[in-house]
């Protein structure tokens, strides 16, 4: 301290070190070397596909009509035709996006829409080269695809890891918006696991990388020069880059192309169920201290959840000791497990937890799946409960034939403004579970409800157009205890 007294200059020379110390740790990243190393693994992918010509989807035998030379619309249609030989036949269609080369000998991956009905793919190297590509195998549930080209000694990325990411960190994007080949765009992580519609069995890594048409398949890097994702969606209501983009992460990725290289095809593990996040007024209705885990609202008959004793209404909280928190994550880490695998689970039931073990099975295709899961609405008729302000019937064997609904659920043909409108019942629904009892019919269901603890949530199980929902009823009255 003496020292510093005495020579004021020593003092300054300290504050400048850690300024300069403190500003080195904040100083942006630099990319150049990334880029030299990895970018020449980036490849351009166009495709070329035969579509029908002919002015925006016009038939074959559509004629040019007649029109006055001296006519306003003369030159209008004379340049929109003109050359148009042949209409209503055949032409090319080009597209261009985006891969990586993931293997010496030309194993490259991309998407599944960049190539999805190409007659021809063409895969053009950072050094001008171009090559004809093979399509080994596509993966539409994953959009993913992984082609071949013939050339050996190629330069190749380096994989990572999406599940060391943390949101914040910088990533990196190589790929061709708008054809531009080799174009480098950097941003941060915005979140992970993200759930898009449609896309259950994938939970995104969000970026805020300017994404574009013809990055799609590119690779997503992060500092070390690591792959971590596949740039696949961006979020936009222009078709341009908005900040929202989205990645399928690297191994997700990785599973695919193994299984496609391998085998051409994909299989995912399966349980059987649907299932919907829990919301605080439903954990509060499941007596759970948080909301978290996924709430099973339907079990497939005779599916692998159905034989290992999972029930609606119950909530994963584990999946293979990997714990549970939103019903995104489950979809995932059913996807990826082995086929016949048997893996241990745990659930909340009526408050406790318990221990399952299921056999995962393989998922079935598109249009064998969605018989098993789907509903549709009948038509009610009426019987009315007063606590609730709601209008309920029994099934006829019709509606039980058409809603798929064998042993259980009544029809809702109104509801008026009270508890039952406020949780979110409608004419229509078809209520099959209150308070984890099962409804039978009109009469039991009233039975349930007058039973019910006065004040507080319990979860009623519906059945509605596109499958089962859990809606939290909050119980008018005072506590019955």
């Amino acid at each position: 301290m003496q020292a510093i007294k005495r020579y004021p200059f020593v003092l300054a020379a300290i504050m400048l070190c850690a300024w300069a110390s403190a500003s080195s740790g904040r100083s942006l990243p630099e990319f150049t070397q990334l880029v030299e190393e990895y970018g020449p693994a980036v490849v351009n992918i166009g495709t070329t596909s035969t579509g029908p010509k002919g002015g925006g989807g016009m038939p074959k035998d559509f004629k040019i009509p007649d029109i006055p030379e001296d006519s306003p619309l003369h030159d209008f249609l004379k340049k929109f035709f003109e050359g148009q030989e042949g209409f209503g036949s055949d032409i090319p269609a080009e597209s261009l996006g985006s891969g990586f080369i993931i293997s010496r000998d030309g194993y490259v991956i991309t998407n599944n829409h960049v190539v999805k009905n190409a007659d021809e793919i063409m895969v053009r190297l950072s050094d001008r080269r171009e090559f004809k590509a093979k399509l080994i195998g596509t993966d539409e549930r994953s959009d993913l695809a992984v082609l071949k080209i013939d050339a050996q000694d190629l330069p190749t990325v380096k994989v990572g890891s999406s599940a060391d990411l943390k949101v914040g960190e910088w990533v990196l994007a190589i790929g061709s918006p708008f054809g531009f080949d080799h174009s480098a765009t950097a941003g941060i992580v915005s979140a992970k696991g993200r759930s898009l519609p449609n896309e259950n069995y994938t939970p995104f890594i969000q970026t805020d990388v300017a994404i574009n048409p013809g990055n799609s398949g590119g690779p997503l890097f992060n500092l070390d020069g690591e792959v971590v994702g596949v740039n696949s969606q961006i979020f936009s209501r222009t078709g341009g880059f908005m900040g929202l983009s989205f990645a399928i992460p690297i191994e997700v990725v990785m599973n695919v192309y193994e299984q496609l290289r391998d085998k051409g095809a994909v299989s995912r593990g399966w349980l059987g169920v649907i299932i919907q996040d829990v919301t605080q007024d439903l954990a509060e209705s499941f007596r759970m201290d948080k909301p978290h885990g996924a709430l099973v609202s339907k079990v497939v008959p005779d599916g692998p959840a159905a034989k290992a004793g999972i029930q609606a209404g119950d909530v994963v909280l584990e999946f293979a000791g990997r714990p549970i928190d939103t019903s995104s994550d489950l979809p995932p880490l059913v996807g990826s497990t082995r086929i016949g695998e048997t893996v241990p689970l745990k659930v909340m039931r009526n408050g406790r937890v318990e221990s399952l073990q299921v056999a995962v099975a393989e998922l079935p295709k598109e249009d064998e799946l969605a018989p098993m899961l789907g509903g549709r609405e009948g038509t009610p008729n009426g019987s009315t409960d007063s606590q609730l302000k709601i209008t309920v019937s029994d099934l006829t064997k019709q509606q039980r034939d058409e809603l798929e609904v064998e042993d259980r659920g009544v029809m809702v043909s109104e509801v008026e403004d009270g508890p039952a409108y406020k949780a979110g019942i409608r004419e229509g629904d078809v209520i099959m579970m209150v308070d984890n009892q099962k409804v039978e019919s009109a009469r039991q269901f009233k039975e349930i409800v007058d039973r019910l603890p006065g004040g507080k949530s319990v979860p009623i199980l519906i059945q509605r157009r596109g499958g089962p929902v859990f809606l939290a009823l909050k119980v008018p009255g005072d506590d019955k205890g």
